[in-house]
């Protein structure tokens, strides 16, 4: 069974140092990287099948974005944004000597690789965005931003498991065995017991519910990031997406980097990359 290493680094906010760890596989030596960044509240454990598949090609990195899973919190809320983790990557990408990367990124991983991959000198070569882009659907961004911010907890692992399960129906159809580990990567016991998330709290504080003077704000930055990459991309939207509309990732293909677009049937916001089937597009697409 291919075996993975975990690993921390220091990294540096406003309000002082933090401590980011990753999940890597394959060769250490090997100059060919792959960057997997996950989602708001997730962690790096969700490319664990896709890194299986891909570190015989690829040294594949999976870092937990600050204040999730096996890294540090920040002591000041306010910094859970898209700069401190494109900072905490650039950090990252010196501790591990990576000159040049391919970079998958989930929803707010994505965003993340949208910011990365706009400044000049960026280190990314492909790109590949899983059901995000620069127009974000205001219904959808409220939805995630109620679940982030309810302090739940559960007597019991099986009762956590079926609120996980609740929150991420969007993810499409999965086995019993795969929900399973989806609850199991993103759930730990309280000094109580009891099952909790495992994320700081504080990230929901810089995701409110948005205005439209915020939204348009948010998009006019993002569409001036999307514009000025250059590399190729890959864009994998869930055809039944509320966050990333079919109209926007459509907009996609035919500005900045002109991205391809490959849309998941049977699945919303936003594939996983459990399946063969959708790691088998992001292959083909990063070796092709």
């Amino acid at each position: 069974m291919t075996q993975h290493r975990i690993k921390t680094l220091q990294c540096l906010s406003p309000s002082g140092l933090h401590k980011m760890a990753y999940k890597e596989w394959g060769d250490e030596r090997n100059s060919k990287v792959l960057v997997c960044v996950h989602g708001v509240t997730r962690v790096s454990d969700d490319f664990d099948n896709l890194a299986r598949e891909l570190c015989g090609e690829y040294r594949v990195v999976c870092p937990d974005v600050v204040g999730r899973g096996r890294s540090g919190w920040l002591r000041d809320p306010q910094h859970y944004q898209i700069p401190q983790y494109v900072s905490d990557m650039v950090t990252l990408l010196a501790r591990i000597d990576a000159e040049s990367v391919h970079w998958l990124g989930t929803s707010m991983g994505g965003l993340i690789g949208i910011g990365l991959a706009s400044l000049q000198d960026t280190p990314i070569r492909k790109l590949v965005l899983n059901d995000v882009g620069p127009s974000l659907n205001p219904e959808a961004l409220t939805r995630i931003g109620t679940y982030i911010g309810e302090p739940v907890r559960f007597k019991t692992f099986d009762e956590a498991v079926h609120y996980i399960k609740e929150i991420s129906l969007p993810f499409g159809p999965h086995a019993d065995e795969e929900w399973n580990k989806l609850a199991t990567d993103v759930l730990k016991q309280d000094k109580d017991g009891q099952w909790i998330r495992n994320y700081d709290p504080g990230i929901a504080s810089t995701i409110k519910a948005p205005t439209p003077e915020s939204i348009r704000q948010m998009e006019a930055v993002l569409w001036a990031m999307y514009d000025a990459i250059s590399c190729p991309t890959l864009v994998v939207r869930g055809a039944q997406s509320d966050l990333l509309t079919h109209d926007a990732a459509q907009a996609m293909t035919s500005r900045g980097p002109k991205a391809k677009l490959v849309e998941i049937p049977s699945v919303g916001h936003a594939p996983t990359f459990l399946h063969a089937d959708q790691i088998n597009v992001v292959k083909e697409f990063l070796l092709q």
